[in-house]
């Protein structure tokens, strides 16, 4: 495919940083750019006609002269709230509904990375969050804790990234560094540690998610992403990705040959099955029905248990050697427990309404080990990561408009997706 070179690209990040990340996004680099892939984009990102008079018959481009030709009309218009260097959609109140809301990230800090956000994945936790389903919210607040994109800036101290890098952001920004936990690198269990939205960053302003234009954050917080995976399908390995690829690695489930039981094929589900297929674990899916095995051994999955035929669950007890339970509806936490050969173990990663009661004479009598998990430390995320870089591994994902996103706040409410919505940013956010 033939290339063109780009010119004057030095500093670009700064002034055009949704055009730089586009560059970036679309296979091009500081140098050059596919000038196909580059057509392509401008179907969907800026003017394809404009791109194409740029581009036809030439060796080389300006990047301002790309910049205006990918450019974007400023939403800051029809905006409320005060007035930011940054453009999200915000929930007000336990209504949920979103919308544009302008406000400010902090200036880049000597180990800061500026990150033009690509991509943001919708989580079960965003509608949850913005409903007060976990109480009070900090209204306004910008949900979104999957966050990929392209760095369009650095501090004077940052040696992890370069302006052009793809990195991601996922479940928290903030972590002292200093207690017992971070030094052991258990930085999830930071008594300071600060979530990516709905809380308050040490500076005492207000973090705010990824349904928005850019993220300021330190560099130990941020991910490095394989250039080989979609930035679509990376975004919600941010947190459903982590969120299972934890309980493999941390309860020595990620070992060749054992057998494990998945329970639901939803957003977390199916990244469970992934993972297990990738370590080359036998893999069921354990659901009410078998509705779903297509879809499950189109993953790697081996079969379905289904949960609700009694003489199929008969049959397969004793037979697992871990499960992880990813459903948050109220279930049978027994009969799963009933599927374990002794010394297995069941980690629960959903959250259901309704505490469980666990016959602990089950559990007793065959050393069964049942246990919580809660996504995971900064090392392990980048190792997930890595891992989903070697193995090709991305989320399926549905990938919308950020004007959408109501409409899919309550269908991911239903399960109507297959099987997590990502919010196209640089398509629908512009400053």
């Amino acid at each position: 495919m033939p290339r063109v070179a780009v010119k004057s690209v030095a500093d670009a990040g700064r002034k055009f940083p949704r055009e730089f990340a586009l560059l970036h996004q679309l296979g091009g680099s500081d140098k050059d750019v596919d000038s196909e892939a580059l057509l392509k984009g401008a179907t969907v990102y800026g003017d394809a006609a404009a791109v194409k008079s740029l581009v036809e018959g030439k060796d080389s481009i300006e990047f301002e002269q790309l910049a205006k030709a990918f450019a974007k009309k400023s939403q800051s218009g029809s905006v409320e709230g005060p007035e930011g260097n940054c453009l999200g959609w915000a929930a007000r109140d336990d209504s949920g509904t979103l919308a544009p809301y302008k406000f400010s990230r902090r200036q880049l800090q000597p180990n800061d990375v500026m990150i033009k956000i690509t991509h943001a994945g919708m989580c079960h936790s965003d509608l949850h969050t913005i409903k007060g389903d976990w109480g009070p919210a900090k209204y306004p607040v910008v949900p979104g804790h999957e966050i990929v994109g392209i760095v369009t800036d650095v501090g004077s101290a940052v040696k992890k990234f370069k302006t052009g890098d793809r990195a991601g952001v996922g479940v928290f920004v903030q972590s002292c560094r200093e207690c017992g936990m971070c030094k052991a690198g258990e930085d999830i269990f930071c008594p300071k540690l600060v979530y990516t939205y709905n809380a308050t960053q040490y500076d005492g302003s207000p973090a705010q998610g990824g349904y928005s234009t850019h993220v300021v954050v330190d560099e130990t917080h941020s991910f490095t992403i394989p250039t080989n995976l979609d930035l679509a399908g990376v975004a919600p390995l941010l947190c459903a990705g982590i969120t299972t690829f934890s309980p493999y690695k941390d309860h020595g489930l990620d070992k060749a040959g054992l057998k494990i039981g998945v329970v639901g094929l939803g957003g977390l589900g199916h990244m469970a099955v992934k993972f297990g297929v990738a370590f080359g674990c036998e893999v069921y899916v354990i659901s009410r029905s078998k509705a779903k095995e297509a879809e499950a051994k189109a993953m790697g999955a081996k079969a379905i248990i289904p949960s609700a035929d009694e003489a199929a669950m008969k049959e397969a007890a004793g037979t697992l050697n871990g499960i992880i339970d990813t459903v948050s509806a109220k279930h049978d936490v027994n009969a799963l427990l009933a599927l374990l050969a002794p010394r297995g173990r069941m980690v629960v990663v959903g959250l259901p309404p309704d505490m469980p009661t666990i016959n602990h004479f089950a559990v007793v009598q065959r050393n069964l080990v049942y246990s919580g998990s809660s996504i995971g430390n900064l090392h392990t995320t980048q190792q997930m990561l890595d891992f989903c870089g070697e193995k090709g591994i991305t989320a399926d994902v549905e990938v919308i408009d950020m004007e959408y996103v109501n409409t899919a706040m309550e269908r991911m409410k239903e399960g109507d997706v297959k099987f997590r919505f990502v919010i196209d940013i640089n398509k629908s956010l512009a400053l």
